[in-house]
């Protein structure tokens, strides 16, 4: 009986756990996509803004990226269009 209540959690816990992941840009780093630069990102250390959830390399891009982020994200949104991964 045991492992028929463990299935359904462990079903709960992925899905939650790529849901965590699922960042905008396709989880390319905010601050370095601000500053022309491609960089994946597992999603770990992510901040929400207008709804939606972007995504950093580390703590350090994260911080400089909230010193200004209406303007940086301005400039990510068109670094990544050059590119554009949905």
């Amino acid at each position: 009986m045991k492992a028929t209540l463990l299935v359904p959690a462990l079903a709960t816990a992925l899905l939650f756990s790529s849901a965590a992941m699922a960042g905008e840009f396709g989880n390319y780093c905010a601050m370095n996509l601000a500053e022309g630069k491609k960089v994946k990102t597992d999603c770990s250390i992510n901040t929400m803004i207008g709804g939606k959830e972007y995504c950093f390399f580390d703590t350090a891009a994260k911080t400089k990226f909230m010193k200004e982020p209406k303007v940086l994200l301005a400039k990510a949104s068109d670094f990544y269009q050059t590119f554009g991964e949905s």
